[in-house]
């Protein structure tokens, strides 16, 4: 197995230390040092004799469990995620309305924080209003009709994080430019910009936000509501779950577990598996280092087509907001990683001056422009994608068939899927934590082809009925959900007469997916297929991948229209 190179030289440039105190120091403009809490020299013993825990104060008065909680199974309809609290969605400027998008209409107000593309909190959403498929129109993530819940399988993304140094920081790099202008006295702004003169860039790097806590922390306790009955079918063993070894993976994983099991008892009631994400360890949660072409030109390909598009609806806000800043000329490129900002400081302080700099129609289209840089880079029009999510498509059919895996040629650790205590079978529920750009990997390796039927994007417009929506796929705290059911439909292959499961269907945040992307998968008002039916469609699926050309090979990408399932073209590699 060939394994990427991967260099940390970016990040220690940026962060320099000072040798006296041992502190990182920021070169980005504002704030000249991280802030630390708890103070120097504070350490807290556990249990601290001066602060006895609740166990030793005891007194805890009535403690009696009510039966757990299985709305996804009992109710008709689920609850609808769309919490921001405590963000302020912003207002945005005023301006005619272009042909680029579509503005919003009185009665529907626009919606910024949900304009951001992979930087946008989740929300639930509807099949009905982004697939299209008019199967699908009324599917709900409740359990359908008679059928009943075995198993669930879930995988998340982090939630809301500060900027990341290691792929790239324009937000930063902005606010270094306008720090070193401001310094020399070669900066004057004024009108709407006038903020610039006195603002600070405060953000820090990599981890969770508070607000990305308490995502994660919402999205255990609704998961805890919607499948928590699922814990009565662990008898003999403890759940384990598993997020990789990045500070924000962990801390999302633990947020997650804190919210389904409760503060007081969530490290006592799983196992939390955390695989090392460093170049080097092959890891289905972090495939990226195991891929060549992830980490080189081949990965770039969305930015350069974003920018493409960047050229086209930010032509106006350039002239628009030019003449209220001397000293630094105005670019589209500037302006993304304006818009950049102004998502960061929202999801990490709450609220940002950035945001109504920019009209409905220039925040649709920085929608798109992630969009684009996702389908190009992480999605159904890069080369390497498919086989980037293949491996946690190879752990699903292992864990579904309760069959280790035994060629290890992609991104499957097999130190972990060869042992039983680390990748157990016969649990009712499971947990992966990883990246917005793995789960976009994953929906396109399982050939969840209603996501890419539009087909490859252009970038001088946004095409009419858009599916392939950041925000609706990859967002913070993403969630795609595998329900495993029994259901009591008479007289098909699909029924086990042994009373084993039946069916599977897959839920991505609370939009019920078609599958007819895989072969023999029927078109279902539920997103139904039946199991046996999707296990071997799985394994045709997985076999289509070439893993070793698609990561490693030598190529250069070709013509964009012939991508449209995360592979090489068979034809070109001839």
């Amino acid at each position: 197995m060939r394994v990427a190179v991967f260099t940390l030289l970016p990040l220690l440039q940026a962060l320099q230390v000072d040798a006296s105190a041992g502190i990182p120091v920021s070169t980005f403009a504002g704030a000249t040092t991280s802030f630390i809490f708890p103070p120097p020299g504070q350490t807290i013993t556990v249990p601290d004799p001066a602060f006895p825990d609740a166990a030793q104060v005891g007194f805890p008065g009535a403690t009696p469990t009510g039966a757990e909680a299985a709305v996804i199974a009992t109710a008709p309809s689920v609850a609808k995620f769309s919490n921001v609290f405590p963000l302020v969605n912003p207002d945005t400027a005023s301006s005619p309305s272009s042909s680029h998008s579509k503005s919003s209409s009185a009665s529907q107000p626009f919606d910024v924080l949900h304009n951001f593309g992979n930087l946008s909190p989740w929300k639930s959403i509807s099949a009905a209003s982004w697939v299209l498929d008019p199967v699908l129109v009324n599917s709900s993530p409740s359990v359908p009709g008679d059928c009943a819940l075995d198993q669930v399988h879930l995988v998340h993304r982090h939630g809301a994080r500060y900027p990341s140094l290691i792929t790239g920081n324009l937000p930063g790099e902005f606010a270094a430019d306008i720090h070193a202008l401001a310094q020399s006295g070669n900066l004057s702004v004024s009108g709407p910009l006038a903020f610039l003169a006195t603002w600070e860039y405060k953000l820090g790097a990599e981890i969770l936000t508070p607000f990305g806590r308490s995502e994660l922390f919402d999205l255990g306790v609704g998961f805890r509501v919607n499948y928590g009955d699922l814990l009565e079918g662990f008898t003999d063993q403890l759940p384990v779950w598993r997020t990789t070894s990045q500070e924000r993976m962990v801390d999302s994983a633990l947020h997650f577990a804190a919210g389904f099991f409760g503060v007081q008892t969530y490290q006592q009631s799983y196992h939390q598996l955390i695989q090392i994400e460093e170049p080097g360890f092959n890891s289905t949660l972090s495939p990226y280092y195991d891929c060549s072409n992830a980490l080189n030109a081949i990965a770039e390909f969305g930015s350069e087509q974003a920018l493409l598009w960047a050229n086209v609806y930010l032509v106006d806000a350039v002239k628009r907001l030019q003449p209220f800043v001397n000293g630094l000329t105005l670019t589209p490129t500037i302006l993304v990683s304006i818009q950049q900002l102004c998502a960061y400081e929202t999801v990490a302080l709450g609220y940002s001056a950035f945001c109504p700099l920019f009209t409905e129609d220039e925040w649709t289209g920085y929608s798109y422009f992630n969009d684009l840089s996702f389908w190009y880079s992480f999605g159904p029009g890069n080369p390497s994608v498919s086989a980037q999510g293949i491996g946690w498509a190879q752990e699903l059919l292992s864990r579904l068939t309760e069959t280790r895996i035994t060629s290890f040629d992609t991104s499957v650790n097999a130190t972990i899927a060869l042992n039983e205590t680390l990748f157990p079978f016969g649990l009712p529920i499971y947990v992966d934590a990883t990246h917005d750009t793995i789960i976009s990997a994953i929906v396109t390796a399982m050939n969840f082809t209603a996501l890419a039927k539009e087909g490859p994007l252009p970038t001088d417009h946004i095409p009419d009925d858009h599916v392939y929506i950041v925000n609706n796929i990859s967002p913070f705290a993403s969630n795609l959900v595998a329900q495993v059911l029994t259901c009591p439909v008479p007289a098909t292959p699909a029924l086990d007469a042994s009373g084993n499961s039946t069916h599977i269907r897959f839920i991505l945040n609370d939009a019920v997916l078609p599958l007819t992307g895989l072969s023999g998968c029927p078109s279902d008002e539920n997103g139904l297929c039946p199991l046996g039916t999707f296990k071997d469609a799985l394994a045709a699926r997985i076999g289509e991948v070439d893993y070793q050309f698609d990561c490693f090979a030598n190529y250069t990408i070709p013509s964009p229209d012939l991508i449209t399932n995360g592979q090489f073209p068979q034809q070109g590699k001839n």
